[in-house]
């Protein structure tokens, strides 16, 4: 039986799945047509559910999908009054899921329209650019517990990953924020005890536990926190921004090393130097260097074939 939900499905197949088919089994080199139209669509739906999930609209697209096969159902059984209430429900569908997404569509136009694409399809800002930004919140922070002399532990991870540190801490997963930093280690708050962990531009966990450093070199004034801190950065490349509950001052762990009672400004050149200009030189080399070695072997291979 073949179910009527608007259009005659079999004519359908036979006119266009069939014969494209058959073009296929014509022209081979159509599949890779086929295949980066697939993969576009495929991306601009996975888009779309992106832009619409958690909104209202997503509960809308449950309801949209039970009436679809609610409609299928009632074919597949033969209750035509219900399958021809639904088939004419269907009908409606197009001008439906206009006014229903209304808010969404002209969400994504005014995107389009302002040159936004990257964060219509779901990509944020470059790397780069937020890695920096996300460094100018920790300063900020840090700067606003120092003012306060509240204790405070921030792991800024880096290449080495410090996962088995994030799992002994309560998850979050959230967004960088002087705010959200400030608030967690407000005194005589759940999360205050502990490191928070900040790994791929989120707050990944907080209340973490960090490997204290033992070494007898270390001096003795030092507290839990400032150990715990060179602790990390000896395991690990992370580094860690701490700030005093006795004095104020903010000190910053590298290395195995403690550079102590930094300004603000020495601060945001510290992390910068170390999080954003080493990292992302590297990567530039690598890729240039990479792109040379494919160059010369192009070369090579030009040169093999003239020379046969």
């Amino acid at each position: 039986m073949i179910i009527n939900l608007g259009m005659n499905w079999e004519n359908f197949y036979k006119d266009n799945i069939m014969s494209y088919i058959k073009s296929l089994q014509a022209n081979p080199l159509e599949l890779i047509t086929l295949i980066i139209d697939l993969a576009i669509v495929l991306f601009l739906i996975y888009c779309f559910f992106k832009v619409v999930k958690g909104s209202r609209a997503w509960q809308l697209i449950k309801g949209i999908a039970l009436l679809i096969i609610a409609t299928w159902v009632s074919g597949l059984f033969n209750l035509k009054i219900l399958n021809w209430i639904l088939t004419g429900i269907m009908n409606l569908g197009v001008i439906a899921i206009i006014v229903i997404f209304q808010p969404e569509l002209r969400r994504g136009l005014e995107q389009l329209g302002t040159n936004k694409l990257a964060r219509f399809f779901g990509i944020d800002k470059d790397v780069l650019s937020k890695t920096k930004e996300d460094i100018y919140k920790v300063v900020i922070a840090a700067t606003e517990l120092s003012k306060s002399k509240t204790g405070a532990l921030i792991v800024l991870e880096r290449d080495i990953k410090i996962q088995d540190i994030i799992s002994t801490g309560i998850p979050m997963n959230a967004e960088v924020s002087p705010q959200l930093l400030v608030n967690i280690f407000e005194p005589k708050t759940p999360l205050h005890d502990g490191a928070v962990v900040i790994a791929g531009n989120k707050i990944a966990a907080a209340a973490c536990v960090l490997p204290l450093a033992d070494d007898k070199d270390i001096a003795k004034e030092l507290g839990t926190r400032h150990r715990a801190a060179i602790g990390i950065s000896k395991e690990s490349d992370s580094i860690v921004v701490i700030v005093s509950e006795e004095t104020g001052k903010i000190s910053v762990a590298k290395d195995g090393t403690l550079i102590a009672d930094v300004r603000e400004d020495v601060l945001k050149k510290i992390l910068i130097s170390n999080i954003v200009t080493k990292r992302f030189t590297a990567e530039r080399k690598e890729r240039k260097e990479t792109l040379k070695k494919v160059k010369e072997s192009m070369k090579k291979e030009k040169k093999q074939e003239e020379n046969k």
